[in-house]
């Protein structure tokens, strides 16, 4: 497969249209447009409950120009795996199937039909459009809500760590497995590209700031997606039969301070508690470098 290589090269062609009911900045709609131009119109999508399942249409109207299937919030993968099988049945295999959920689609309610669906090896993608919060019932804390993150029921800060969905995941021995973020355009899709392209189970994570979320402002979405990623707590690799492949790696990393520091969420986190944050970075950035 021939993947793009600058601005350039991506179609033209928009499969996730404006008009959609997202907010200013958000992330999400972001990732969706960007992920449909390498997914392309022969794509069937489940979504559950979520952000994403509410801006993309209502009964009246749709911004989404593949099909598109709103499930319960625990079930997209077992959805998608139905689609699919539905699809083999009658002998079409140039469909792309995809569940799409966000962070409490992926690592909480919808976890259980996941990692169903990762351990049979269901020849689907499953993408989580992570904002590190769940936006569409009020913004509270879920499991990949990172450690001293203030939401509306941890207003002193989420007391436990992040949960590690990616090494979760690894452990179910995708075909494929990938880190993606809504400030790296090419990346991501260069990522959906190298999926569509390998039969299996495959999981892509998208970091996908929330201004509301996140206490930013609307224009800061993707300076804050770039930012993380510069500071090394949001590492972009890619996982083919468990060998880690760095896809970008940052020319100059920047402290975590300046990544936090600008984010309303974490202004309960002192002095100490971003010092031990930036080693665990640094021990972590290490180790992917060795």
């Amino acid at each position: 497969m021939e993947l793009v290589n600058n601005p350039a090269e991506v179609p033209e062609a928009e499969l996730f249209t404006g008009g959609h009911d997202g907010c200013r900045g958000c992330g999400a709609a972001l990732a969706v447009r960007q992920a449909m131009k390498a997914l392309g119109p022969r794509t069937i999508i489940s979504i559950p409950a979520s952000c994403m399942a509410t801006i993309g249409g209502s009964g009246l109207s749709t911004a989404w120009q593949v099909p598109f299937y709103h499930s319960l919030f625990e079930c997209a993968p077992a959805v998608a795996s139905g689609i699919r099988a539905a699809l083999d049945v009658q002998g079409i295999e140039d469909v792309n199937v995809v569940s799409w959920a966000g962070d409490a689609g992926t690592a909480d309610i919808g976890f259980q039909s996941l990692t169903g669906a990762a351990e049979r090896q269901e020849n689907i993608i499953h993408v989580c459009y992570d904002n590190e919060t769940y936006m569409n019932t009020g913004g509270q804390a879920g499991s990949v809500t990172p450690y001293l993150a203030t939401t509306p029921d941890t207003p002193a800060g989420k007391p436990t760590p992040r949960k590690d969905m990616l090494a979760i995941m690894a452990a179910h021995h995708p075909a494929y497995l990938a880190t993606a973020s809504v400030a790296y355009p090419l990346d991501l899709i260069q990522k959906f590209q190298r999926a569509t392209g390998i039969q299996g189970f495959r999981y892509i994570h998208i970091l996908a700031p929330c201004f509301k979320g996140w206490g930013i402002r609307e224009d800061q979405t993707v300076q804050l997606a770039r930012l993380a990623v510069e500071c090394g707590l949001w590492q972009l690799y890619e996982e083919v039969d468990g060998r880690r492949r760095l896809t970008v790696i940052p020319e100059h990393r920047v402290p975590v301070r300046d990544y936090l520091r600008l984010q309303g969420r974490f202004r309960n986190m002192d002095e100490g508690a971003v010092a031990a944050l930036q080693a665990a970075v640094d021990r972590s950035w290490q180790g992917v470098q060795s």
